[in-house]
């Protein structure tokens, strides 16, 4: 192999790693826009505002509750969540430990851990108010779709 054709091979190569380390994933960055999703997820709640809850959804988010593996249409997360804000007005949606964020490797996927506790309010039969108290768990996968975190799916369960 010849002068030139080594060191033609030798920047190649160190222009191939110069250009891969340039491509690190700033985590902290990634952290906190998880972060502000969750926060995004409590002020939704607090003004009921469904459209804006459900904007982080990837259009095939799988959801576990209950028991039960769904992946609803956009309208039907819509319908479930719009009809579930407009009955109830919120207290309380508030971390009892603080969230768990990992990533992976390559920086695309992400999940966090939450422990919440709800407290909502809603009237009865015959309009008292009815208060009720929910401590939750769940897991919410993020996969980074198009520059932005989508939850593509949401383990969840109550005590």
């Amino acid at each position: 192999m010849s002068y030139y054709s080594k060191m033609s091979l030798f920047l190649s190569m160190l222009a191939f790693f110069a250009i891969s380390c340039t491509n690190k994933t700033d985590l902290a960055k990634e952290e906190k826009e998880i972060r502000n999703l969750l926060q995004q997820e409590r002020k939704a709640h607090f003004d009921r505002n469904t459209s804006l809850f459900i904007s982080e959804f990837a259009d095939n988010m799988i959801s576990v509750n209950k028991g039960i593996v769904k992946s609803p249409t956009r309208a039907e997360n819509e319908g479930r969540i719009g009809k579930y804000f407009s009955s109830v007005s919120f207290i309380k949606w508030d971390d009892m430990a603080e969230p768990i964020i990992r990533f992976s490797n390559d920086g695309t996927l992400a999940y966090a851990i939450i422990q919440k506790q709800v407290i909502l309010t809603y009237p009865d039969s015959l309009g008292t108010p009815f208060y009720d108290t929910t401590d939750f768990a769940w897991a919410s996968i993020y996969r980074k779709q198009k520059g932005e975190w989508k939850v593509e799916a949401n383990i969840s369960t109550n005590k």
